[in-house]
């Protein structure tokens, strides 16, 4: 079974977002580590990294996944844009390391002009520029697996697999599979057979030893629909019994599974979502704790 984990806010303090995780039943959780709406922000004081990994020990949450901002744009063919965004990307990088998170999961952007191969080339740069300036960094850079919305890349896996060959970061460099984008993508995991299918072709172009994070979440559109949207685990077009197989997956055990499903502020959502997951994930026969 997964580590079952939400996305959850930083309001208030990042050491919040550890406390709405527990409050909800959590077992890992996903957060910004800055306003993402922004492309720097002040330091990290030594009062708040304390503070963190204080209430992270006393919730118990492992792992703490962190997300770099939206904004980023690595794959951006624009001079000025790419440079931001590398360099917003090492800042996040470094607040990683000073909160001890170990994977801090990416878009690979959007090439903007349709241009995949010159996109590619463009994150590759930046990834050597991130291992140039953060040699010996702890935290693993997870590029996300996308809906191949747009001119976004990672929309296959053959796409990821080049990218991961040509980052030239080695370990520190893996993927977060993300169920509505890869179906959305036109990868059908809504049954055992086609799961299966799926993850042999994960396993043979990318390699699970590079899978270090997955998002759990419904599609609001169809298979191969390229849009990504996410539902209410069971409210969308994968549906409840879509979510069994990689629940169900032995060679998946332990890691982190985390939802990005909507949720108002009583976060009463995400109670609901994780429980409708833990409840899949029970094998037959056996009762539900």
């Amino acid at each position: 079974m997964l580590r079952l984990g939400a996305h959850e806010s930083i309001a208030g303090g990042l050491f919040r977002a550890l406390e709405r995780a527990s409050e909800v039943g959590c077992e890992c959780v996903q957060i910004w580590t800055k306003n993402s709406r922004q492309w720097r922000s002040p330091p990290l004081t030594a009062q708040e990294i304390t503070q963190f990994k204080d209430v992270r020990e006393q919730t118990g949450l492992q792992p703490v996944v962190a997300h770099a901002a939206y904004l980023i744009n690595i794959a951006s063919p624009k001079p000025s844009l790419w440079q931001r965004s590398v360099d917003a990307l090492i800042d996040e990088l470094q607040r990683c390391v000073a909160l001890e998170i170990p994977y801090l999961v990416l878009h690979p952007g959007s090439s903007t002009t349709g241009a995949s191969h010159s996109g590619q080339i463009q994150v590759i740069r930046a990834l050597h520029q991130v291992q140039q300036t953060l040699t010996g960094q702890s935290t693993r850079i997870l590029l996300e697996t996308t809906a191949g919305q747009g001119h976004a890349l990672g929309g296959t896996f053959e796409e990821l697999a080049t990218l991961l060959q040509e980052g030239d970061l080695g370990d520190n460099l893996g993927v977060c599979l993300d169920t509505c984008h890869v179906f959305a993508a036109g990868y059908d995991i809504r049954t055992p057979e086609g799961y299966a299918a799926t993850m042999a072709a994960f396993d043979a172009i990318i390699g699970l030893d590079r899978l270090a994070v997955i998002h759990l979440n419904d599609s609001k559109h169809p298979l191969g629909s390229h849009k990504d949207r996410h539902e209410h685990i069971g409210e969308g077009h994968l549906g409840l019994e879509g979510f069994r197989p990689i629940l169900s997956d032995p060679r998946l055990e332990g890691l982190p599974g985390i939802i990005e499903t909507p949720k108002s502020d009583d976060l009463h959502e995400d109670r609901e979502n994780l429980a409708r997951l833990r409840k899949l994930g029970i094998p037959p026969g056996q009762p539900a704790k």
